[in-house]
């Protein structure tokens, strides 16, 4: 970890982008040309309704894969946070629990979808013109789903174990052989869209095959048979920490189904009909996450350096890191907006012919829809650059805008008012929108990193004279809420003890083993918003807060060791749980109380006080919960838990020192 730290604060910082960007373009890219290509041998093989029909089962195909990965990319964050405490037993209980449960999840909905199929099609806008094809196709991908969704959710597994080049290439392999058996299951057998539903459950199978042989193969962890025993509190966990990707997949989903819905409504009442529309701009949706792909990979590809450099207050390279990332994104961008605009009808006769209507549409929606396309080379990259620095609430508000916040309603309004038209101008008003509110966002963290100054170190109080005055080896864990005194409570402790307290040490010593600032950890240790959910990404390992917590369990472990000690927070009392010798305290407070000392100590604003008082022990309850999956506030955590109202301060100190002595 050490070397790839030096690394992203000191290589250069396009010889880093490359490095990490193109693995994660190359897997986006394939896993968009895997529906892409199906598209081309229908519409060449079966025509533009067999495309249409491909269209309205897509939004089932990304529900599959929403379930997967969320499955997947929660079983390899577990994987990984495991592994960084060394607890390899409980790792590989994960990775089995990650798979089990998409295993029951991919059933459920393979049942679901056979028995619903009609139902499900009507809702994702088919019709009667579609009905035959979308069935034909519908009912052999359902029936491929189990093999899809778990080769899925063991890919992302794969590139947590460290081998992202066997999760690469066990997606090409499928995606090649998709290629072969579509074209001879469509034109040697004649099969139609059948032949090309088949040949895609074929090639996932392939896929599927190829990652369940890697189960064998795990390089950090063992699985065996005696591992596969599903736990509901781990899957529990896994799910969550994978549902950023599930909300990001279901929302594309209901775009998906507000979009041809009002297809279906506006284009029979216009000369193109309900199937055109729907083909097309299913066809449209699709190039354009060829173009979407390379940005997110350019820019998941910069977001280790970013997060890295924005932890260590190198802002020089953060602002360089941006600016590059910006200036390749809206090239690519501005070359995708041109082919957009000049060659239309060559993009839309690669997925086969159609009438001089079809192919009016198809221009029409091609230089609309997608007219502010280059919009995406700022706006993708900055939700991105918010997530690398933990800015989970922007982030998520980027992430989201464009298709729930924009899209979403300039469809229903639009086309409401002005028919097809409006729905294919609700693309570039989206667009739009979504970049001016990024610009916002940018321009002011931008401005706020020009005004930061590298942090510099402080001074630490030394307590190594400290002798102890107590026979037995003895750690005493002080969890507290803020506002509550236990800090203070801790050091009159210690000082009554005669021990080493340990507290802003931490900060020190994490600072110089991990690069980052002192500021930016004592900013971000121990704090966790519950919409940090939505800002994880996996693409690259473990963010900042997941690296800080698993260092400091490691300090914890290591000082536990040692000495004996008083250790302030950090999730002490359960990093030392199954210790013999360890005393947990829980200080709380009146908050009445706790302003009055927020104010008094910390410099709040009376007026403000609560509302920041609530807000920072909420960071630590949400921070406690995701690390531990208890409850921060559960007496059952703890030996002794006391309101320091009741007897002061010192008095709550020597409170605990008695305890203590006669424990």
């Amino acid at each position: 970890m050490e070397n790839e730290e030096n690394i992203l604060g000191k290589e250069k910082i396009t010889k880093l982008i490359m490095k990490f960007g193109i693995p994660c373009v190359v897997s986006l890219l394939v896993n968009s040309l895997y529906n892409i290509v199906d598209q081309i041998f229908i519409g060449r093989n079966v025509g533009y309704l067999g495309n249409g029909a491909t269209n309205v089962v897509f939004p089932l195909v990304i529900i599959a894969l929403a379930f997967s990965l969320m499955c997947g990319d929660g079983g390899a964050s577990y994987l990984s946070l495991k592994l960084g405490e060394k607890k390899k037993e409980e790792a590989s209980k994960g990775v089995v629990n990650a798979i089990l449960s998409c295993a029951i999840l991919s059933i459920i909905l393979c049942a679901i979808s056979l028995i619903f199929m009609p139902q499900l099609l009507g809702l994702f806008g088919c019709t009667d013109a579609l009905k035959d094809y979308a069935y034909k196709y519908g009912y052999i991908i359902a029936i491929g789903l189990p093999f899809s969704m778990i080769g899925t959710t063991l890919n992302s597994i794969i590139r947590a174990d460290g081998s992202p080049l066997y999760s690469m290439v066990s997606m090409i392999v499928g995606a090649i052989l998709n290629i072969i058996l579509d074209a001879i299951l469509m034109y040697k057998f004649s099969m139609g869209i059948a032949g090309a539903a088949i040949a895609t459950v074929i090639s996932q199978i392939l896929t599927f095959i190829l990652n369940v042989i890697y189960i064998k193969r795990f390089k950090t962890i063992k699985i065996n048979k005696k591992s596969f025993k599903l736990s509901s509190n781990i899957s529990g966990k896994i799910l969550m920490l994978g549902i950023s990707s599930f909300i990001t997949e279901m929302s594309f989903v209901l775009l998906m189904i507000v979009l041809n819905k009002s297809l279906v409504k506006y284009g029979t009442n216009s000369k193109f009909g309900p199937e055109i529309p729907i083909t097309v701009l299913g066809i449209v949706m699709k190039i354009s996450q060829i173009l979407n792909s390379i940005i997110i990979g350019i820019a998941a590809g910069a977001q280790p350096i970013i997060g890295y450099n924005y932890g260590a207050r190198q802002n020089k390279r953060v602002k360089e890191t941006l600016k590059i990332v910006l200036g390749i994104s809206l090239v690519v961008s501005t070359i995708a907006l041109i082919l957009f605009q000049t060659i239309p009808d060559k993009l839309i006769a690669i997925f086969g012919s159609g009438d001089e209507i079809y192919i009016e549409f198809a221009c029409l929606a091609f230089r609309t829809y997608l007219l502010l396309c280059i919009c995406n080379g700022v706006q993708i990259p900055s939700g991105i650059f918010f997530q690398a620095i933990g800015k989970s609430i922007k982030s998520a508000i980027l992430s989201l805008s464009r298709q729930i916040l924009f899209l979403i309603p300039a469809i229903l309004i639009l086309g409401k008012t002005f028919g097809i038209d409006g729905i294919l101008y609700a693309g570039p008003i989206a667009d739009g929108l979504a970049f001016v509110l990024a610009c916002i966002l940018l321009i002011k963290e931008i401005r706020n990193l020009s005004k930061t100054k590298h942090a510099t170190s402080q001074t630490v109080e030394n307590n190594e004279q400290t002798k102890s005055n107590i026979d037995k080896k003895l750690i005493i864990t002080i969890s507290r809420e803020y506002g509550s005194g236990g800090r203070y409570v801790g050091k009159l402790v210690a000082d009554k003890l005669g021990l080493k307290l340990y507290d802003k040490q931490f900060v020190e010593v994490l600072a110089k083993e991990t690069g980052l600032s002192e500021e930016y950890i004592e900013n971000n240790e121990q704090k966790r918003s519950k919409l940090a959910t939505l800002n994880d990404g996996y693409y690259f390992g473990l963010n900042n807060a997941d690296e800080l917590f698993l260092k400091e369990t490691k300090l914890i472990k290591e000082v536990a060791d040692r000495e004996s000690c008083v250790i302030i927070g950090r999730c002490a009392n359960f990093v030392l749980k199954d210790r013999e010798d360890v005393v947990k305290i829980f200080i709380y407070s009146d908050m009445e109380n706790k302003i009055k000392r927020a104010t008094e100590f910390y410099g709040l604003d009376k007026s403000k006080a609560e509302k920041e008082i609530k807000s920072l022990n909420k960071l630590r309850a949400n921070h406690y919960k995701f690390y531990t999956d208890r409850e921060w506030r559960d007496f059952n955590n703890y030996d002794l838990c006391i309101n320091s109202d009741t007897l002061g301060v010192e008095k709550t100190a020597d409170l605990i020192c008695e305890f203590i002595k006669e424990r």
